[in-house]
C-alpha cells in the first residue's frame, strides 16, 4: 500500500513565520528528507530482492537433498519456500510502490522550487483553452505558456483540471461565495503535507481525459446482464452441478465422456453473454488503475481534520454509513480488476465453465453500478473540487506576501495598494496602486511606448481575477467589487473569417456595449481603441466611445497614446481621473521609471527610439 496519510503534520502559519524563506526551506527540507527515505528504500528493495533469490534457489536445493526422503519433507519444503517466497514478492511489491511514491513527491517538491524562480515547464498551462472570443482570459494570458493558470495549476486529476479552468473562465460575483472561498483557499494554504500528499497520490495514476466520460457511460448504460436474478441462481447452480459430476466420475457413476460433454455444455453457457461482457469490460475494465488513484485520494480526505464550514461539507460527501466513498471505489477497482483477468487463459477455459467467472463479475459490477454509480460521479466531481482548491492553496503558500481581497457589493470600487504582476520577479517587479470608487468612473493612462500601460493593465485585470476566484492577489491592500471583466488588450485579424483587424475590434467594443444595453455591471480595461484605423477616425471614435461608456454608467481603465482623451476630464471632471507613465530621456539615454503618476504624459519617445533605429526624423 502507498503511505495514506502525511508523514509530518504541520500548520504553518501557527508554528513558523511565513515567508518566502521558509517556502523554499519547507520544501528543500522535504526533498531532502524524502530523497534519504529513498535511499533507504532502494537498500531495501535490493536486499529483499536478493533474500528472495536465495528462498528460491534454497528451496530447489532442499527438495534436491530431500529427493530421496520421506514425500511430507518435500512437500512441507515447498509449501514453506512458497509461502517465504510470495511474502517476500509482496514485500517488494509494497517497497516498489513506496519507492515510486518517494520518486513522485521528491519531483513535485523539485518543480515548486523550479516554480519559484520562474520555471512553470513542468506545469500545465492549459492551452486549449486559448480563446479569443473569451471575455479576457486572451487578454491577460490566464491560459498557455507563462499563463497565470500554469502558474497556479497543481491540479493531478482531469475533473480537478476541468473545475479550475472553469473558475477561470467563470469568476465568481457574489462577495459571499467568494468569501467562502477564501476561507477554504487559507485553511489549505496551512497545510502544505496534505497538498503535497494529496498531489503525489494523483501524479502516480494521471489517468486520461476520458476516464470520467468512460464512467460515465458505464452508469448510464442499462443493464447489461438481462434477468439477474435467473443468472445469480444459475451462478449458484452450476458449481453444485459440477461438484456431483466430478465426485460421480469418481467412483465411477458416471463415464467421464459425459464429463466432457458437461464441460462444452457449461462453456456454452458461460459464454452466452460474452458480447455484452466485451461492452462492459470496455468501458470499466481499463479502469482499475484510475478507480485505485481515486480511493487512495478520497481516502487523504477522509482522514484530513478540517475547519471549513465547506470543506467539512465536501469532505461529509465522502464519510457515510455504512461504507465511506474510499472503501466503495477500492471495491469497485478489485472488480474491474477481476474483470480484466477474463484474458487469462486459464480463467477462460477453466473458472468460466466452473465458475461462469465473467457472468458472475458482470452482475456483481452491475449491482455495485446500481447502488453506488450515481453516487460515484458525484465523488469525482467533488474530489475534482478540492484538487482545484488544492491549487489555489499552494498559490497561496507559494506566495506569502499576497492577501486575500476584501469584497464589496458597491459597483464599482476597485482600491488597492502596490499591485503587482504575479509572474513577474518579485524582486525586479514595480507596484503601483489603483482607486476607482465611484460610478461611472474611468481611468486615462496615456504614456510612452514601453513606459509600462500595459502592463499595468494587465496587473490590474489579472488581479481582479484572482479576486474573484478566491485567491490571494499581489498586492499590499485591494477592495474591489467582483462585477463581470471584459477587456479589449490584444484584438487580431482573422483570415480564416475574412475578417480585418479594425472589424474585429469593432465587433468586441460592441460585445462591450450590447452588454452593458442588457444591464451587465462591468469592469472594462481597454489598451489603444481603434488602432486599426486612420489617426482622424480614431481620435473621433475614440472620444465618442468614452462618452458613450460613462453614458452607459460603466466604470474601467483605458490607456491610449492619445493625448486629447485626457482632456475629456474637462467635460467630465467627477468621472475622469488621468495618469500617465513617462519616459525620461537624459544624457541621450532613455529610461523608465514604470511608477504610475498623476496627469497626462508629457514626454513621448517614439521618434527618440526611431533615431537611435537609424531613422531620420523630420523636427519641424
Amino acid at each position: 500500500m502507498l503511505p495514506l496519510s502525511p508523514q509530518i503534520p504541520i500548520i504553518l502559519p501557527m508554528q513558523i513565520q511565513h515567508t518566502y524563506e521558509s517556502v523554499f526551506k519547507l520544501y528543500k527540507k522535504r526533498i531532502l528528507q524524502n530523497q534519504t527515505d529513498l535511499s533507504a528504500t532502494q537498500k531495501h528493495i535490493y536486499s529483499t530482492g536478493t533474500v528472495r533469490l536465495v528462498v528460491f534457489l534454497g528451496t530447489i536445493a532442499a527438495v534436491w537433498c530431500f529427493r530421496n526422503s520421506n514425500t511430507a519433507y518435500i512437500v512441507s519444503t515447498v509449501l514453506a519456500g512458497v509461502v517465504l517466497f510470495l511474502w517476500l514478492l509482496k514485500k517488494y511489491n509494497r517497497l516498489q510502490r513506496k519507492k515510486q511514491y518517494l520518486e513522485t513527491a521528491i519531483q513535485c517538491d523539485e518543480e515548486e522550487l523550479k516554480g519559484l524562480d520562474g520555471d512553470l515547464s513542468a506545469f500545465d498551462g492549459a492551452p486549449e483553452k486559448m480563446n479569443a472570443e473569451h471575455g479576457f482570459s486572451l487578454d491577460l494570458d490566464i491560459f498557455g505558456n507563462r499563463s497565470l493558470f500554469q502558474s497556479i495549476n497543481r491540479t493531478c486529476t482531469n475533473e480537478g483540471k476541468r473545475i479550475l479552468t472553469e473558475w477561470f473562465e467563470m469568476p465568481l460575483r457574489e462577495p459571499k461565495a467568494i468569501e467562502i472561498r477564501q476561507e477554504i483557499v487559507q485553511e489549505l494554504r496551512d497545510k502544505p503535507y496534505f497538498r503535497h500528499h494529496f498531489r503525489v497520490l494523483g501524479l502516480i495514476h494521471p489517468g486520461k481525459a476520458t476516464d470520467y466520460a468512460d464512467l460515465e457511460d458505464f452508469v448510464r448504460r442499462p443493464d447489461w446482464i438481462i434477468s439477474p436474478a435467473v443468472w445469480k441462481a444459475v451462478m449458484w447452480l452450476l458449481p453444485c452441478l459440477w461438484i456431483a459430476a466430478i465426485l460421480l466420475t469418481v467412483f465411477s457413476l458416471l463415464d467421464g465422456q459425459w464429463l466432457f460433454c458437461w464441460y462444452v455444455v457449461t462453456l456454452i453457457i458461460s459464454e452466452s453473454k460474452a458480447k455484452a461482457v466485451n461492452v462492459l469490460q470496455a468501458l470499466a475494465g481499463k479502469k482499475t488503475a484510475i478507480l485505485q488513484a481515486y480511493s487512495r485520494l478520497i481516502q487523504s480526505v477522509e482522514n484530513e481534520a478540517v475547519q471549513s464550514g465547506k470543506l467539512r461539507e465536501l469532505q461529509a460527501v465522502f464519510i457515510r454509513n455504512p461504507q465511506p466513498a474510499s472503501a466503495c471505489l477500492k471495491q469497485f477497482a478489485q472488480l474491474t480488476n477481476d474483470l480484466e483477468q477474463r484474458g487469462n487463459l486459464a480463467i477462460h477455459i477453466l473458472l468460466n465453465p466452473l465458475l461462469l467467472w465473467d457472468i458472475r463479475k458482470a452482475v456483481r459490477l452491475e449491482e455495485w453500478k446500481q447502488q453506488n454509480g450515481n453516487d460515484m460521479l458525484f465523488w469525482i466531481r467533488v474530489l475534482g473540487e478540492w484538487d482545484a482548491y488544492n491549487s489555489l492553496g499552494t498559490f497561496a503558500f507559494n506566495h506569502p506576501d499576497a492577501v486575500f481581497p476584501s469584497l464589496t457589493d458597491r459597483y464599482f470600487e476597485m482600491r488597492g495598494t502596490a499591485l503587482g504582476h504575479p509572474l513577474m520577479n518579485r524582486q525586479t517587479c514595480v507596484r503601483n496602486a489603483i482607486s476607482i470608487e465611484a460610478q461611472p468612473f474611468f481611468l486615462i493612462i496615456t504614456g510612452a511606448n514601453m513606459a509600462g500601460k500595459s502592463t499595468y493593465l494587465r496587473t490590474v485585470g489579472v488581479n481582479f481575477v484572482l479576486a474573484c476566484i478566491g485567491a490571494p492577489v499581489c498586492a499590499e491592500s485591494l477592495t474591489l467589487c467582483p462585477a463581470k471583466l471584459v477587456t479589449s488588450l490584444r484584438t487580431s485579424d482573422s483570415l480564416n473569417d475574412n475578417e480585418s483587424y479594425f472589424f474585429a475590434e469593432l465587433k468586441r467594443l460592441k460585445m462591450i456595449i450590447d452588454q452593458l444595453h442588457a444591464g451587465e455591471q462591468l469592469f472594462i480595461i481597454l489598451d489603444e481603441i481603434l488602432k486599426g484605423t486612420n489617426s482622424v477616425d480614431k481620435q473621433k471614435g475614440s472620444l465618442a466611445l468614452v462618452q458613450q461608456l460613462i453614458r452607459l454608467q460603466s466604470c474601467g481603465i483605458i490607456a491610449t497614446h492619445d493625448l486629447l482623451l485626457g482632456g475629456l476630464v474637462q467635460d467630465f471632471p467627477d468621472n475622469i481621473r488621468n495618469y500617465r507613465f513617462e519616459a525620461d530621456i537624459q544624457n541621450n539615454e532613455l529610461s523608465f521609471s514604470y511608477q504610475l503618476r498623476e496627469g497626462i504624459a508629457q514626454n513621448m519617445n517614439a521618434s527618440f527610439l526611431m533615431q537611435k533605429m537609424g531613422i531620420t526624423v523630420s523636427r519641424s
